[in-house]
């Protein structure tokens, strides 16, 4: 029998755990409360084009919003310097991607350091790069016309960027370096602009993220030389991969992830990781990946921590032998 006293301490203890603002109740029920995610560049951006299916099944699963916080500037280091300093209450994060593994190589004082700084949880996207051409500048059909023209021409051919030190620049500069070819380099302010002047003529070439050349190819705008990996898209596959085109080491894919800031609660990492997972494979999202012609490689937290070292230490060696690309 429980006596009037006993009655009395479980009442005052649950009064308690439920008052609590912060405590076991609401590590337990996390999300409590929106979730801020940060995404360092500008709304209609590649890093958007899966954060915000992402926030639309975050909100369907856990009852609570995921906020697209866009703060674009820096080729990524602004909002990624922002997500550094944010409080480590289990309630902000930052989804970053390749540019971010570039930049501690050109730009020389960042405000935040990716790997002291943040912690990883999960790679949310992997999309493979694609050697695209301007089918009425570039007569080419495959890559090693490609290369046979350039080598032929040295200099004269020219390619689209985002600009100076972004995954296309240096895929570029990669692409370059592995086959022995000079192609003139032409930065614009963004993938989208670059990708304009591609379909208008303006350039000869891109190496671009297939997500975002995947309509234009479709639409006969721009032919694919070659997908940038070890293996086809299943999105276009009849273009043939790297290895298949004699370039077994041209292994270059745009990717986005998500980190929390340092000192995030090991519990809200954990229902984070689960959330977005979770998110990512719901068929609407997996028809979205698909669309876009990327996978969900569904990293753990320490395969992705990895899987970043080794795309920094890449991407340092492409930049070296550039003899250095520096954005002050």
């Amino acid at each position: 029998m429980i006596t009037s006293f006993t009655r009395r301490q479980l009442l005052l203890a649950t009064a308690a755990v439920t008052a609590l603002p912060g405590g076991a109740r609401a590590q337990s029920a996390w999300p409590a409360r929106p979730v801020n995610l940060v995404v360092p560049f500008p709304a209609g951006g590649g890093t958007d084009a899966f954060a915000r299916p992402l926030g639309a099944q975050f909100t369907r699963l856990t009852g609570q919003n995921l906020v697209i916080d866009n703060k674009g500037g820096g080729g990524g280091t602004v909002g990624a310097a922002v997500a550094a300093k944010a409080p480590a209450d289990g309630y902000n994060f930052f989804m970053g991607g390749v540019h971010h593994a570039i930049a501690p190589s050109v730009y020389p004082k960042l405000q935040y350091d990716l790997l002291q700084d943040f912690v990883p949880l999960i790679l949310v996207a992997r999309v493979p790069q694609v050697v695209v051409v301007n089918p009425k500048r570039v007569q080419a059909r495959t890559v090693k016309d490609l290369i046979e023209l350039a080598r032929k021409n040295p200099g004269k051919l020219n390619y689209a960027s985002a600009g100076s030190g972004t995954s296309h620049h240096l895929a570029g500069e990669l692409f370059k370096q592995q086959t022995g070819t000079f192609i003139t380099h032409i930065p614009y302010r963004g993938a989208g602009p670059a990708l304009q002047a591609l379909i208008a003529g303006e350039v000869d070439l891109m190496f671009d993220g297939l997500g975002s050349s995947a309509a234009h190819i479709k639409g006969g705008r721009i032919q694919p030389l070659m997908m940038a990996g070890r293996s086809r898209s299943p999105a276009f596959p009849d273009v043939p991969s790297a290895r298949e085109s004699g370039l077994s080491d041209y292994d270059v894919s745009t990717w986005y992830g998500i980190w929390a800031p340092k000192g995030t609660p090991t519990e809200a990492q954990a229902a984070m990781i689960e959330a977005v997972r979770k998110s990512a494979q719901t068929p609407e999202n997996k028809q979205v990946w698909a669309g876009q012609g990327a996978e969900f490689a569904n990293l753990d937290a320490a395969a992705f921590g990895g899987f970043v070292q080794l795309e920094m230490a890449k991407w340092a060696k492409v930049v070296k032998a550039t003899g250095g690309v520096r954005i002050d």
